[in-house]
């Protein structure tokens, strides 16, 4: 008898421990009936970046701007018509045509801002990676909260049936006794 007062409260840890981390923590969290939600970004901003990295996002953010793009097709709109005019006027340029140092700059530019942005894409991909483990956590904390809520209202549910039923066995009992009553010969006093 000993051994099955045990074995259900062994039976819960057991399961629990077969959990991973991210699961018994929304467990921990519903037992202690403490909210899991929390904001993501203050929480990734509270983490110290390195120059580096806010270096990355900086150029990230600004290489992928229409203030980048104009500023780009400006800066190749003076090249070529400074090389233009200074041929027109002087026989001469800086970067003739097929402009091989605009060609130079261009490939220099292309060549560091790309390990840049990689560097910008895969720390935003770390924090979309929080961000997916997070919802995952509120996600499965509504689920179970949901589950116990209608397991509560089933629960009230067969409470109200059976008290429906006592109920009528009462009514059926009295209407009975009252039935009986009528029906049985009445003597005299």
């Amino acid at each position: 008898m000993h051994s099955k007062d045990t074995a259900p409260s062994a039976q819960p840890t057991d399961s629990l421990n077969q959990l991973d981390v991210r699961a018994r923590k929304v467990v921990e969290h519903i037992t202690h009936r403490r909210h899991i939600s929390r904001n993501i970004i203050q929480d990734l901003d509270r983490a110290q970046s390195t120059f580096g990295e806010r270096a990355a996002d900086a150029v990230a953010g600004f290489g992928g701007s229409w203030k980048f793009v104009i500023l780009f097709v400006v800066t190749m709109l003076l090249w070529v018509c400074a090389n233009v005019l200074l041929l027109a006027w002087q026989g001469h340029t800086f970067d003739p045509y097929p402009f091989i140092l605009l060609n130079l700059v261009l490939s220099m530019l292309a060549a560091i801002q790309a390990p840049v942005i990689l560097m910008a894409q895969n720390r935003q991909a770390d924090k979309d990676r929080a961000h997916s483990a997070h919802d995952y956590e509120v996600n499965l904390k509504a689920e179970l909260e949901i589950m116990m809520l209608h397991d509560k209202i089933d629960q009230l549910q067969n409470n109200q049936w059976n008290e429906l039923i006592a109920l009528q066995r009462e009514q059926l009992h009295l209407l009975t006794s009252i039935v009986d009553q009528r029906n049985s010969p009445q003597q005299p006093s």
